[in-house]
């Protein structure tokens, strides 16, 4: 980062690579039996992925105030419009291909959890192609109903939970102007946790997080590091202390010590990268170092990719995986059954990913800083400039 108040963050497309990656080897570890610590449990890569959201909206937020002031509906509307268009095109594409697959998915997850003696599950994740199924996931209201967030071959409850953020963003920014980032934050986490709670005294029980409140603290954890950014006088320790504890709020997925020490560490090390600047000494040259090496060719590329990725990769690695372990079963040991896996899921996916990030997500990114654009003109706004990493 050259300065804070840059429009590109060095780290973000390597970050964002990263949890993309880490998400398709944790799936591969799970569906191939081998056991890995950390790597091993890919809703930690899903959480990084929460916290880079966070940090996003609020970092392109910050970027466009002066043009866009967010006391206008007009602002809100743009902004849910770019948003739309940058998640639904190929979640449409992949959700009507993962529900014609639903059958043979389903008989290749079998041959999975009967390999390593585990439950079945759900067969109507697999097989639901109902239009009650199908109009709550193209009106992603499926993540507000426990019997629907997880009903469908793709990693989309995730999907679900992020248009909610976007839904409550605005609100959440006005808030911010009202008050300020700290007490903004206390608040929204406290009525989040005052929401868990009724759940549990309701039995309300999401099979994922799909809904806003289970996972809001990590989407402020991301929030409050880019709060930091434009600020004239920063407090970056105050931020990431309250971050920190954000973190610790024991719901939105399995929080044991060790997923506790890692997620802390995800925020810590999220706040070195993108304020090397504010580290001392070796600290600093460090965390600078790894920011650049992030922004490389190669994490710029994964990072383009990623939620092609993170869409298409279940579809491919079931098949695969049953696939081996039919044909190979216990002879092979776990390691050897994992190693082969990912050298055929891995290149594959990543194929995939450039086909449709190039054939549909850069097409509906275009589409919608169109509509976004005849907005503006109707509104006598200007057109919008385009801002990376979005």
């Amino acid at each position: 980062m050259t300065d804070m108040r840059s429009s590109r963050i060095e780290c973000l497309d390597g970050l964002r690579a990263l949890a993309a990656i880490w998400v398709l080897v944790g799936h591969c570890l799970l569906l191939t039996g081998w056991q890995i610590p950390v790597v091993g449990e890919p809703d930690l890569g899903v959480d990084l992925f929460i916290m880079l959201s966070g940090f996003l909206m609020v970092f392109h937020y910050q970027l466009r105030q002066d043009k866009e002031p967010w006391q206008r509906p007009q602002t809100w509307l743009k902004f849910w419009t770019r948003r739309y268009f940058r998640i639904a095109p190929l979640f449409y594409v992949m959700l009507f291909a993962a529900l014609a697959l639903g059958p043979y998915l389903y008989d290749c997850r079998i041959i999975i959890d009967d390999f390593l003696s585990r439950s079945h599950q759900a067969p109507e994740r697999y097989l639901d192609g109902g239009l009650k199924n199908i109009v709550a996931h193209l009106t992603f209201l499926f993540g507000l109903v426990p019997n629907l967030a997880y009903r469908t071959p793709l990693p989309d409850w995730s999907l679900g939970l992020e248009m909610q953020f976007y839904a409550v963003f605005p609100a959440v920014m006005l808030l911010v102007r009202r008050l300020d980032w700290i007490r903004s934050a206390i608040l929204v986490a406290a009525v989040g946790c005052a929401i868990v709670f009724a759940m549990r005294l309701l039995s309300i029980h999401f099979p994922m997080p799909s809904f806003l409140p289970l996972k809001m603290q990590i989407f402020l954890c991301g929030m409050l590091l880019a709060g930091i950014v434009h600020q004239t006088q920063p407090r970056p320790i105050l931020y990431l202390a309250l971050a920190l504890l954000l973190a610790a709020l024991p719901f939105g997925g399995d929080y044991g010590l060790g997923k506790l020490l890692v997620r802390e560490a995800l925020v810590a090390g999220f706040f070195a990268l993108v304020l090397y600047r504010m580290l001392p000494g070796r600290a600093g040259t460090l965390a600078r170092a790894i920011a650049v090496t992030l922004s490389n060719r190669f994490f710029h590329l994964m990072g383009e990719l990623s939620f092609s990725i993170y869409l298409i990769h279940l579809l491919v690695l079931q098949p695969v995986a049953a696939f081996i372990i039919s044909q190979y079963g216990n002879e092979l040991a776990a390691p050897l059954r994992f190693a082969m896996v990912v050298a055929v899921v891995l290149p594959t996916v990543t194929l995939l990913s450039w086909i449709t990030y190039n054939l549909i997500e850069v097409p509906g990114q275009k589409a919608g800083r169109f509509v976004v654009q005849r907005f503006g003109r109707k509104g006598g706004a200007a057109a919008l400039e385009r801002t990376p990493a979005e």
